[in-house]
């Protein structure tokens, strides 16, 4: 059965880019989501005055991975305790956020969250926002399959590359 899941962790390069070869996985599209304008591109979003988040929505045959392995996955490939950024990207448009499509989703993401808290697994608090899904814009088509679109893009060298290639040691059972 088909279902969709949408993750703010930081750039969507980076999330898109992880995300997309795990089995079970049918489809991850870079887009934005969050904010109270009705529209969104990225010149806008970037600016920080629309309130969107960078995200990926995900779509996933539950019957092969389940929401709570890609909560797993989208708490390993970020920092969920920095506020408004990852790493160099600052703004409210790369926070941690998980945008729920229905109430089992909602549960299921701040069992995590708590169980996470409990065990302190990081040293700051955890600031990942949990909210509903109010809309979401995909992304310009150039921001599509960006890492293997623009391989030798500093930024994809520097950033998304690392990041992708210690998330497929760490979930290689996952892979496609």
């Amino acid at each position: 059965m088909k279902k969709e899941a949408t993750f703010g962790a930081g750039c969507f390069w980076c999330i898109e880019a992880c995300f997309k070869d795990i089995e079970g996985v049918i489809e991850v599209l870079p887009g934005y989501a969050g904010g109270s304008e009705t529209t969104a591109n990225y010149k806008e979003v970037c600016s920080g005055s629309t309130g969107h988040a960078e995200v990926a929505r995900i779509v996933f045959d539950e019957t092969v991975i389940s929401f709570e392995k890609l909560l797993e996955m989208f708490w390993f490939v970020h920092d969920p305790t920095q506020l408004n950024r990852q790493g160099n990207d600052i703004g409210s448009q790369y926070r941690s956020v998980v945008f729920y499509h229905d109430e089992q989703q909602k549960l299921s993401a701040e069992a995590y969250k708590n169980r996470l808290t409990e065990e302190k697994v990081w040293d700051q608090p955890i600031v990942t926002e949990i909210s509903p899904l109010p809309n979401f814009f995909p992304a310009e088509d150039y921001h599509h399959n960006y890492l293997a679109n623009n391989p030798q893009n500093p930024y994809c060298q520097s950033v998304v590359r690392p990041k992708v290639d210690k998330f497929k040691k760490v979930f290689r059972a996952e892979i496609k």
